[in-house]
């Protein structure tokens, strides 16, 4: 007769999520060692997670994590709503969020073990996806914002700015969560990108009829729509979403954002 008990099968799927019949078997097979069967357990439902690694994960949650003047994002994706806003998987997310604030992007590896268990329970293809650190600058402002939806982060930003202050700094993170630029200035604009922008606008402008000593003119001012536009565009020619009367430069004054980041679900 096996040496173990129905509480210690209840207790090993408690700490697995695995079924009834899996664990009074596992524990079977371990003559009742429930350690030894929590690990068999493990290693059958990792072997089983392996094949649904090439299962699309675009499902997820984001987590902001804050220590001493340092800001994360961690992203932490599956594949369907009902896991992303579960109480572990969104536990987890923060969790790491902190880890990643306190310690760098490399301590997401601590806690393999972890996604490997969550894996396991939840039976998803689960996996971090992006991890981004903003450790600011002496005298700069690092703030964020999260946009949560269905109980879990689904759109997080993080921002510095060089002068302003802490207000200004969120007020420029709710903008980017709901503006999505892609481009802080005119600058980070990548050369190949604009030169196809320009190539485009040409085009359309010279298949609508118009002049062609007027064609530069016209693309220009096209080029600067492509600047402002939301989402996408550059982030301080977009028009102020709390005020669409003044551009974000204008808002931010003598104020620079250095630099900002957003991680959004699905995106």
């Amino acid at each position: 007769m096996a040496d173990f008990t129905a509480k210690d099968v209840q207790a090993l799927r408690q700490q697995t999520g695995a079924g009834m019949m899996d664990c009074k078997n596992a524990l079977t097979e371990t003559g009742g060692d429930l350690d030894a069967a929590r690990t068999l357990l493990l290693e059958r439902g990792l072997a089983s997670s392996a094949k649904r690694s090439d299962r699309e994960n675009a499902e997820g949650a984001v987590a902001i994590g804050v220590a001493d003047g340092v800001a994360a994002i961690v992203e932490l994706r599956c594949e369907t709503d009902f896991v992303a806003k579960s109480d572990d998987f969104v536990n987890l997310a923060q969790e790491l969020a902190d880890l990643v604030a306190a310690k760098g992007e490399g301590a997401v590896a601590e806690r393999q073990a972890d996604l490997d268990g969550l894996k396991v329970t939840l039976k998803e293809n689960i996996d971090v996806g992006r991890v981004v650190r903003f450790e600011a600058a002496p005298g700069n402002v690092l703030d964020t914002y999260l946009h949560v939806q269905s109980d879990r982060g689904k759109n997080a930003v993080l921002v510095e700015l060089e002068g302003g202050d802490q207000d200004v700094a969120h007020d420029v993170a709710v903008h980017i969560a709901f503006a999505r630029p892609r481009w802080n200035t005119r600058d980070e604009v990548p050369s190949e990108v604009l030169e196809e922008q320009r190539r485009l606008l040409e085009t359309q402008t010279r298949n609508e009829g118009k002049p062609e000593q007027a064609i530069p003119k016209i693309v220009e001012g096209k080029l600067n729509g492509f600047f402002k536009s939301t989402p996408g565009g550059v982030l301080a020619d977009q028009s102020f979403v709390k005020d669409e009367k003044q551009t974000v430069a204008a808002y931010l004054g003598d104020a620079r954002v250095v630099r900002f980041a957003q991680v959004e679900v699905g995106g």
